[in-house]
């Protein structure tokens, strides 16, 4: 029977492949606040200075493309049940062949009413002021920001599955927004926990965890092929 694993992955997964975190000194984060283009508030102060900002990230993903941790996670698919919940809003784990993703906060190449936030829609190219849906209202992002709430069938949809998980792997994310941290930590009690991240872990794991969770201090092209090495002799593959 194959596995059910959860991949958890933050913006580290992707920083391999060029694309900005939020801690990237210089990187395009750096050159905003992230009240102005991350906000409703912002959005509600500057709009063109918000769709400027998106369309910039938008025109970056272009130019990149999946790292070998994407990569890596695709092929679990071969033999293991493989659900990706993902905190990134770009397109990576898409165009390295996962196939079951619940992006949680948006993404950047779709767009939504300002409305109707059920109202979405592809989204390749730039989006200008007065670029409305058939409804009529002013298109935004498809990015979940700062103050608002998630998609509450995403979250149901990556509880489901981390429930399910006999191994959760977390990459590239240093668990700290909330709700969206607690997910892993809804797998059952023997579910092993790999977390891949060259950072100091900032989280707590409760101490009946810590027989079955391992932290691989690296990035995360290095430390998605020692997890699948390990899980590969665990398995039998």
């Amino acid at each position: 029977m194959k596995p059910n694993i959860l991949i958890f992955t933050g913006a580290g997964v992707s920083k391999e492949s060029g694309i900005d975190t939020f801690r990237d000194a210089n990187g395009l984060w750096f050159q905003y606040k992230i009240e102005d283009v991350a906000t409703p508030a912002g959005w509600k102060k500057n709009r063109e200075r918000v769709l400027e900002f998106y369309n910039q990230r938008r025109a970056q993903l272009s130019t990149v493309h999946p790292n070998r941790a994407h990569d890596l996670i695709a092929e679990l698919e071969k033999w293991a049940n493989v659900t990706v919940v993902t905190q990134n809003v770009d397109d990576l784990h898409e165009r390295a062949g996962s196939t079951k993703i619940i992006h949680l906060h948006g993404e950047l190449k779709k767009s939504r009413s300002t409305v109707n936030r059920n109202s979405i829609y592809d989204c390749e190219g730039d989006l200008k002021i007065g670029d409305k849906c058939e409804e009529g209202s002013q298109l935004r992002p498809h990015v979940i920001w700062f103050g608002e709430g998630l998609y509450q069938s995403d979250v149901d949809a990556a509880w489901k599955a981390a429930r399910l998980a006999d191994v959760c792997i977390i990459v590239g994310t240093s668990m700290q927004v909330s709700p969206a941290n607690e997910i892993p930590f809804q797998t059952k009690e023997t579910a092993l926990i790999y977390y891949v991240d060259p950072n100091e872990q900032e989280f707590y794991v409760l101490e009946y965890r810590e027989a079955f969770f391992t932290h691989h201090k690296m990035p995360a092209t290095t430390g998605m092929q020692k997890v699948v090495n390990e899980l590969k002799g665990i398995y039998g593959i």
